[in-house]
């Protein structure tokens, strides 16, 4: 199975969100954490990251979107 890895830059450009408010929202338990991929550098599965803008698109449709 292949899973493609985005970086915090790219994951940042999908969301429209800051560095900061990714951060923030993993430690809400809102957004998905990051995988270690070496000491110094993590990165996100796309399929988590897609999986998420999915469930936003969706609780937008629906008029539910988390603070």
């Amino acid at each position: 199975m292949s899973h493609q890895i985005l970086r915090m830059f790219e994951v940042s450009d999908r969301t429209g969100l800051a560095k900061s408010s990714i951060y923030e929202q993993i430690r809400k338990g809102l957004f998905p954490k990051p995988i270690k991929l070496s000491a110094r550098s993590v990165g996100w599965l796309e399929e988590d990251v897609n999986r998420w803008l999915d469930d936003k698109v969706f609780q937008s449709l629906k008029g539910e979107i988390d603070e």
